[in-house]
């Protein structure tokens, strides 16, 4: 597993509100997007240790304590943008945590200067 180096991620105040909740109700959270098709390209979250992390997946950071990874050949495609979790009503992924609460997470993005 890599570690990135800045930008990472950050959260809106909703989404760190979301991510409280669940925390209360599911204990310690992790997330992660693989940047697959559809909801692959969403971020995901999941209950702490529950999803398998791969060689590739790059550690961005933790957003209110909880761990951000993205996997590697998505990073490559984003290393450059300052992401940002944030949460909207609607229905997202059927596996994320936030699905019963009618809302998704959602990455926003910003492109950085590169070095």
């Amino acid at each position: 597993m890599e570690t990135a180096a800045p930008p990472g991620v950050e959260a809106t105040e909703a989404a760190i509100a979301m991510i409280r909740l669940l925390r209360e109700k599911h204990g310690e959270v992790m997330f992660h997007q693989s940047g697959g098709c559809c909801d692959g390209s969403s971020p995901m979250c999941y209950p702490k240790g529950e999803f398998r992390l791969g060689q590739r997946d790059v550690l961005l950071g933790h957003v209110d304590g909880a761990a951000f990874y993205m996997g590697g050949d998505q990073y490559e495609l984003w290393k450059h943008t300052r992401l940002t979790l944030d949460v909207v009503r609607g229905r997202g992924a059927g596996f994320s945590l936030e699905a019963p609460e009618g809302v998704r997470f959602l990455i926003r993005s910003d492109l950085c200067a590169t070095p």
